[in-house]
């Protein structure tokens, strides 16, 4: 069998509506790269059985309900076949041409490449309110070469290089784990703002809180995993100062970038009461422990 140019691995947990309007976008990498897509779903046949219908170019992988987004990504990790392999999200919005640039900027001689992410929900003050808070820090401009982060939902990897950190893939632990692991190996992460996707993603008010509490109460818990309880209980009274902190960290860096200032404005009343929803998370996950918020997040 062929080996693909590239893989894009796709963790399927918010639905189908989501994830055919993702699928089409990739469609029209096809025309540049030798591609192959890894749907890692853990929503469900029905969801699948139509995926396989409309996409059967498309490799269906089934995971049970509860397993993590990490996980789905390690999972498609262990099946890729493609020289490079690339990770989005299902509500992520490829251009035209983004395969292309990803494996031409790793052919210029980056290792590990990731790009900008976008709005692309753009009609309802929830969805912007949303977006920045969660992605302010990855909205162009932002600087080109050498990074000490990258998004996880628009990177790309050399299949052969993630076959040496099976250690660190999954396991409940974000890209952020995997990506600390490689900068002390001395592998290059490289920031190609240029390479952007359209993050589009509608919200209620009420699933975007509960979000932002389950993914703060899962990062929470895994930072002070086997931690004492004293220790615990200091970090989660220290969380009590976020609201205010991360507030103004979100404000400050829309601001700085000159751009969606309006869009800022209308969302404040919001963003005041997302941060309060995400400090809440901290507190609980650093007393409590996570429970099982990660496997919830989407």
């Amino acid at each position: 069998m062929t080996e693909p140019s590239l893989t894009v691995v796709v963790p399927s947990v918010n639905g189908l509506g989501d994830l055919m309007d993702c699928l089409a976008a990739l469609t029209r990498q096809r025309t540049d790269v030798d591609l192959e897509v890894l749907v890692a779903d853990r929503c469900g046949e029905p969801l699948r059985q139509e995926v396989r219908a409309t996409y059967p170019w498309v490799r269906v992988l089934e995971a049970p309900p509860a397993t993590t987004i990490p996980d789905l990504r390690a999972l498609a990790f262990r099946e890729a076949r493609g020289r490079s392999v690339a990770v989005i999200e299902d509500h992520v919005i490829v251009p035209p041409g983004w395969a292309r640039a990803l494996l031409d900027a790793q052919a210029g001689g980056d290792i590990v490449v990731g790009g900008a992410i976008e709005n692309a929900a753009v009609d309802r003050l929830v969805d912007w309110a949303a977006f920045l808070c969660e992605y302010s820090h990855c909205i162009t401009p932002l600087p080109e070469g050498p990074a000490d982060w990258l998004p996880g939902n628009n990177v790309v990897y050399p299949r052969a290089l993630l076959g040496r950190y099976e250690a660190v893939l999954g396991r409940g632990q974000w890209e952020n784990r995997l990506h600390d692991a490689m900068r002390r190996d001395g592998v290059s992460l490289v920031c190609r703002p240029q390479i952007a996707v359209g993050h589009k993603k509608h919200y209620t008010m009420g699933e975007y809180l509960s979000q932002r509490y389950l993914y703060a109460r899962s990062y929470a818990g895994a930072r002070v995993a086997g931690a004492p309880l004293p220790k615990r209980l200091g970090y989660g009274a220290a969380a009590l100062a976020l609201p205010p902190l991360l507030f103004f960290r979100t404000v400050s860096r829309v601001v700085s970038k000159r751009r969606h200032r309006a869009e800022l404005v209308r969302s404040l009343p919001l963003l005041a009461v997302f941060v309060v929803s995400w400090a809440l998370g901290e507190m609980v996950g650093y007393v409590a422990g996570p429970g099982d918020s990660l496997a919830k997040v989407c």
